[in-house]
């Protein structure tokens, strides 16, 4: 982030998870109710975005952390003027706690607030070693092939599990372009935005 700020005339916003702290699925799976485990989900969300925050801010990048789900001694509640004013004010801004309703994954949230501040792409960097979308799970499948691009309506119906239904909708919807990659690669996101072939995009 604090070399892309320094390459790069962009606007960023990031859209964090928190399934390292609490696997909201998981918790419902064993016995929890499933809209609890949601909003534990949306709480561990919000625990990452103040660790992120803390970390650019050491690194001397402005940043303002908003949430779905009101907390104001330690966030913004989300505002769409005010994260887009921050945009424009050249600040890193992070969008904690989901969509703060349950159901409701961080891709959707994402793609939500990709589409309300007018973003350009929803680059989706993966942790898992995935360096795009496949045929087929290339874990568990040695023929699947990358696939380079493909449409919204590829992703749909041939279940290719890129994001999740509701926030591919929502992009294609939208005319969102998204770019699901490995956030773990070397100098990936640099190398999205200079133009180079990285990950799968969708659009």
């Amino acid at each position: 982030i604090v070399e892309l700020r320094k390459e790069y005339a962009v606007d960023i916003a990031i859209v964090v998870g928190g399934g390292n702290i609490w696997r909201g699925m998981s918790g419902a799976g064993a016995g929890m109710d499933r809209i609890q485990a949601d909003y534990m989900g949306m709480l561990a969300t919000v625990i990452n975005g103040l660790a992120l925050q803390e970390m650019l801010e050491r690194l001397g990048v402005p940043t303002r952390v908003q949430t779905a789900i009101e907390m104001s001694e330690i966030a913004e509640p989300y505002i769409r003027r005010k994260a887009i004013r921050h945009l424009e004010k050249d600040r890193v801004v992070i969008f904690a706690g989901g969509t703060g309703n349950p159901f409701f994954t961080t891709d959707t949230a994402a793609a939500l607030r990709a589409a309300e501040i007018d973003a350009e792409v929803l680059l989706k960097g993966t942790h898992s070693g995935i360096d795009g979308i496949y045929t087929a799970d290339p874990k568990l499948d040695k023929t699947a092939t990358k696939l380079d691009s493909v449409t919204y309506l590829d992703v749909l119906s041939k279940d290719l599990r890129a994001m999740d239904a509701t926030a591919t909708t929502l992009c294609m919807d939208n005319e969102l372009p998204i770019v699901l990659f490995d956030l773990m690669g070397d100098n990936h996101v640099q190398r999205i935005l200079a133009g180079d072939a990285i990950g799968t995009i969708v659009s």
